[in-house]
Order: C-alpha cells, then structure tokens, then sequence
C-alpha cells in the first residue's frame, strides 16, 4: 500500500501574514489571478509562479481580489520589486461569465463551491486599473488566454463592437501571449539585472506599445509587416479581413515576423513568438514543486470543479494542429505540437498516485487533442516556409508523421502500471486521422491505436466531436466531412462486438457556427435520426476574440475568400437552432416508447391465443 504524501507543504504566499511568515520585505513579483488559488501544472498562474520562483525570486499570488470595496486586495502585498502580473484565469472570463445567448450564468468552474460572482467582466482590464491607480510607477505585465486572444484589434461579442488590443484597453505596460514560461523568464531575468520593462522592445512573445511618432528599432533577422489602423479596420470590413488572415498567417508560421498594428498616436507591436518547446523544456514545467491542490484557504468553501475535473489527469502534450476554426487553442498554445518525454509523464502517473482520494483511475491522458503526441513534420524545412493554419485540413499534409505507434505505447505502459486500474482518455480524438480514406498514411498503427483507446481507456463512451453533419458547414469550420465520424462509428461498433463491450459513441455538435442555416439543422437532426443516434454534447456557437469563426461571424464572409457565409446572429434563431438537439432527443425518446407499447401490444395479443 502506497504512503498518501503531504501535499500543502510548499505554498507561494497568498496573503500578507504568509509573506511575512517567510520574512519577507517584499515579493519580487506579485500575481494577481480570476481563479483560486490551485498549485498544479494545468493552472497558468500556478505554472508562472513556479517557474518565476525556479529563478530565484519571490513570487506571491493574490487569487480572486475584491474589486468592489476599497481595493485593499489590490494593496495588502504593497508593491513588488519587479512588476505585477495580472491573469483573467485559465478561461475567458466572458465565456465564463455568459452563454452563447449572453445570459449570465449562475456558476464558476474555477471557484471554491462552484459560485459565481467572485470575478468581474474583463478582470484583465479592471485587475490592472486598479494597480495602475494604486501603484501608478509600478510596471503590469498581462497575460493568460483573455490577453492573449485579445492583443490586436478584436471583434468583442459580448459588446457587439470591434476593440482595440487589450493593452490599449487596460493600460498595462506588456503582455506576454500563449504559454508564457520563456518569455517571463527572460523578462524576469532582464529587469532583475537592471533592465526597465518600458526600455525592453525584443523579447519574443510580447505584445508593447509605442509612441506612433517614434521609429522602431528594427530587430535583426525579422520582418515587420504592417496590419490596416485600427480606424481603417473599424471604417471597413475589407481592411478587417486583410488583418485577421495575415494575424492567422503570422500565428502558425515558423518564419519570425514582427506585426505593427496602428491605433491612433499608439502602435501595437506584437514581437515573434519563441521555437515551440523541446521535450527538456516541457519536462522541466512538469518537474516543478508543484503541491498538486488547491491552496489550503478553500479547505472549508467546498470543491473546486475544476480542479475536481482535472485532479487525476495527465497532460501528455501542448499545441494542436487541428485549426478548427472556431478554436483558440492554436492561436494561444500555437499549431506546433510539444510533448513530454515517457519518462515525465510516467513521474507524474505515480505522483498522482500517491495523492489522497486516488483510487486507481487517472481521468485523463491527453491533451489539446488526445492524439497528437510527437506528431511533427518530417522535414523541418517544409515546416519553416508553411504557414497552414492546419497541417490536417482540407487534408493531412504528406510531409506530417501522423503514426500513432509511440501514442499507444505510452498508454499501455501506464495502463500496465499495478498502481493504475485504468487510464482514461477524455481528451478530444481526432478520428479523421485513423483512417486511409482521410490520412493516406494510416495503417495497421492507427488501426492498434483505435482498438486499444476503444478497449482499454474508455470509460463505457466515448466522446467525439464530428461538430456537424453537413459537409459546407464542416468545411467552414475546418473539419473532415462527416462521412468519416460514420466510418468510425462502423468500427467502434466492429471493435466493441468483438470484444463483448457494451459502449457508447456520443457524438459533439455546434449549434449555429457560421454557415449553419436552420435547413442544415434539420439536416443533422435526420442524419442523426438514421443513424439511431441522439447527442448529448451540444453547444451553441459562441464568437471569442480572434478565431477564424469569429471573423466570420462579424463580417458575414469568409476572409481568405470574400464569400458570404450565413451567420444566425439574432437570439432567437440560435436558440432555434439548438432546439433541433432537443428535438433529436424528443424522438429517440417517443420511438422508444412507441416501440416498447408495440412489444406490450405484441405480447398482449399473443396470450389471448
């Protein structure tokens, strides 16, 4: 029987009595986060923290402050040495906040007990005021997928509006967008021998702000290009356009450009992003301190829901060249797959096994995508000139090594582990992938992979997202035709026969995506209806800033292409349109029912013989 560790032995100060517990003057950086307080790798803030601290400095959290009273969460820290660093969380607080029908929801996935009400809209921009009017000298560096997806031009659903970059908006000094660990390090490293962030204008994956008025310095070995101003952008959709595909462009290339964006008498200048991550640099996140739960103040505020999702899983990888259009994942994590050695990920399979209230199951082995794991492009040198928003759409490039041989490997090595009853993989699958019809270099792998992920790592259904059944809809939202989620149903049904497995395949759909008109809904419901099928994971469309759906949403036309697209932007069609899930589910419900009346009416009859 395995020892259960001490968990909440190492803990980043997050209030004014534990920094002066550690006798501390002051921190070197102070973070301020949306979420709780949760010290483990899938949490951004967590991970920054950990990484600024691998450096030496002292680094304190400040989850989830009051900005309704006198801001006193905003001041009980006092000024840092170096700067503030200001997060939203791991989830746009807007979507967090609101449905696709912008209603407020009652709950928050990342707060103790589920409750709502302990953010703000847009806690990037009311976080970093408040420090500003507090500690106007003091420098703000934003970050996390809110910023992220919000450091150009933007269209904002919720407002209806197009916006200007978030640093404009908040009045922060930089913001470091994607996954942040090298930049903050570097930055960190920088200011502490002497560097003042206002002076620093090359460090990679940073968004600045310059005087429109003054030359930039150009930077050795990089492009700059120049998007439409802000004002021709908002005066004209043509312009918008022109910048959302070389935004696109830029964000999937390997080729090092630097974007200029200008907004008034301001220029947004958005430097090159870092090489993806080796599989050092990616072990090395994983083998922080990390106490793996939540800090010990929410001991008595009930679960986390996040954290309670998360809390046995293991993420094998980052990035996803899938582009869907309707994603942020690649814009933010970036199209380039990183992957974690065998080795860390086994390390962190039995840290979790250690942990209280495990009982054998790991919920998750997977990632953005669940299997993308060391999928790179053979060349590297193809993959340097290519800036494909996807290397799997509109079909699988021929240069991407698409075998899932090592992938199945690493899930028998843990599933063989005899702490390990069974690994689950919740993640995502993109199924197009198995299949030679789609991917010319599936084989007898892929055929080993899908067995064993049916057989072996599937709690009783599995979960795939076809997103449609309509094949114009599909195209605009960057996926396979559904002709091959059919395929896969035809073998998940051969595998699990032949297996004795009485599993389910649950189906994902998107209500209301660009392209979708109600006549198309009606169409998946009847394709559904065929197929014997009734979803149960079903969304409705919602635009966040910068994806390629978004763009379309706001301007009614397909940017690479100029051609109109449908888009159902009033409320009550996209609810109407969401109806026809509801629908499926009425009928599958009714035949069911008719058909057990049938079977009573049978037997009925039958005994009066």
């Amino acid at each position: 029987m395995k020892s259960r560790e001490n968990i909440s032995q190492n803990w980043l100060p997050a209030s004014r009595k534990e920094v002066e517990s550690l006798g501390w003057d002051a921190p070197d950086v102070i973070l301020f986060t949306g979420d709780a307080y949760i010290d483990h790798p899938s949490f951004g803030t967590a991970v920054i923290a950990r990484v600024l601290e691998s450096e030496g400095l002292r680094v304190a959290v400040v989850p989830q402050p009051n900005w309704r009273d006198d801001l006193r969460d905003f001041r009980k820290l006092g000024a840092p040495r170096l700067f503030f660093g200001v997060t939203a969380g791991n989830m746009d607080s807007m979507v967090n906040h609101y449905t696709a029908t912008r209603r407020l929801r009652s709950d928050d996935a990342y707060s103790p007990g589920g409750v709502a009400g302990f953010r703000p809209d847009y806690p990037t921009i009311i976080y970093t005021r408040a420090l500003k009017k507090l500690f106007p000298d003091v420098p703000v560096v934003i970050g996390g997928i809110e910023a992220s997806m919000r450091r150009l031009m933007h269209y904002d659903y919720w407002k209806d509006t197009l916006e200007p970059s978030i640093l404009i908006g908040s009045g922060a000094d930089m913001l470091i967008y994607g996954m942040a660990e090298k930049a903050v390090r570097e930055l960190a490293g920088r200011m502490k021998a002497g560097e003042k962030l206002d002076s620093i204008n090359d460090l990679p994956q940073t968004v600045i702000l310059r005087p429109a008025s003054e030359p930039l310095t150009p930077l050795s070995g990089i492009k700059d290009k120049i998007l439409h101003s802000c004002t021709e952008a908002k005066a004209s959709r043509k312009a918008y356009a022109e910048n959302f595909v070389l935004f696109e462009k830029t964000s999937n290339s390997r080729r090092p450009v630097r974007l200029i964006e200008p907004c008034g008498e301001t220029l947004v200048v958005v430097n090159p992003p870092y090489p993806v991550a080796t599989e050092e640099e990616a072990d090395a996140i994983y083998n922080l301190p990390f106490n793996y739960a939540p800090h010990p103040r929410y001991a008595k505020k009930g679960p986390i829901p996040a954290w309670e999702m998360i809390r046995f899983s293991v993420n094998i990888h980052r990035g996803c060249f899938g582009g869907c259009s309707f994603c942020a994942i690649a814009a933010h994590q970036g199209k380039f797959v990183s992957s974690r050695s065998v080795g860390s990920i086994m390390r962190e399979v039995e840290r979790i096994s250690r942990m209280d209230g495990f009982k054998g199951y790991l919920s998750d082995l997977g990632g953005p995508s669940a299997n993308m794991y060391r999928m790179a492009g053979r060349d590297r040198e193809r993959c340097e000139s290519c800036a494909r928003p996807s290397c799997i759409w509109p079909a699988v490039c021929d240069n991407l090594d698409t075998s899932h041989r090592e992938l199945t490997s690493l899930y028998q090595k843990v599933n063989s582990l005899h702490y390990i009853k069974k690994a689950f993989v919740s993640s995502g699958v993109r199924y197009d992938m198995l299949f030679r019809e789609y991917n010319p270099s599936a084989g007898r792998d892929e055929e080993h992979y899908l067995r064993e992920l049916v057989t072996n790592h599937t709690s009783g259904r599995l979960k795939v997202a076809p997103e449609h059944t309509d094949d114009e809809v599909l195209y605009l939202m960057r996926k396979s035709p559904f002709r091959h989620f059919r395929k896969l149903r035809e073998k998940f049904l051969t595998i699990i026969s032949s297996a004795g497995l009485k599993y389910e395949l649950i189906p994902y759909f998107i209500s209301a995506h660009p392209g979708t008109t109600e006549q198309k809904m009606a169409g998946l419901a009847r394709e559904l209806k065929e197929l014997g099928m009734h979803p149960e994971q079903v969304q409705d469309f919602t635009p966040t800033p910068m994806t390629l759906a978004t763009a379309m949403y706001y301007l009614g036309f397909d940017p690479y292409t100029g051609k109109k697209v449908y888009v159902a932007r009033d409320i009550a069609e996209k609810r109407k349109q969401k109806d026809y899930f509801f629908k499926s589910k009425v009928e599958s419900r009714k035949s069911k029912v008719e058909s057990r009346k049938s079977k009573v009416k049978s037997q009925k009859s039958k005994g009066k013989r």
